[in-house]
């Protein structure tokens, strides 16, 4: 795929969305190992459940890792400059997940060239689970 570049990047440009396969249990417990966060909400369905939950459900930091990723899909890494999210609604297990993202603003500072994206996840019934945005430098 072809990095995008600034002049040919237009306001309302949406980035390829991301759909990921349903969260399960798996997914959680390799997560909580990576990551370190072994928080048994997440993978404890006793302790879910004594917290009043129905079931464990994602960490809120493999959501952001999830929109993360639709951005480092369309630009390399080194490019992103900000990334900012808030956690809108628990992910459940047996969600599907699809990123996504739209340019809303083009800037230039400092002799650099960026744009403003707008972040969203959503299950598949539309429920957002996280919003955020993302400003990425473009050549």
């Amino acid at each position: 795929m072809t990095s995008p570049c600034f002049e040919t990047v237009a306001v309302g440009d949406e980035l390829p969305a991301l759909h990921l396969q349903a969260v399960n249990r798996t997914t959680l417990a390799l997560f909580a190992g990576a990551s370190g966060d072994h928080n048994p909400i997440h993978i404890d369905i006793d302790f879910a459940r004594k917290a009043g939950m129905v079931d464990v459900f994602a960490h809120g930091m493999l959501g952001m890792a999830w929109v993360g990723r639709l951005v480092t899909n369309w630009v390399p890494q080194g490019r992103l400059r900000r990334f900012d999210a808030r956690f809108q609604g628990i992910t459940h297990i047996g969600n599907t997940i699809r990123c996504t993202g739209r340019v809303v603003e083009k800037l230039q500072r400092d002799g650099e060239n960026f744009v403003r994206i707008e972040l969203r996840s959503a299950n598949q019934f539309g429920q957002i689970k996280i919003a955020g945005e993302a400003i990425v430098a473009l050549p």
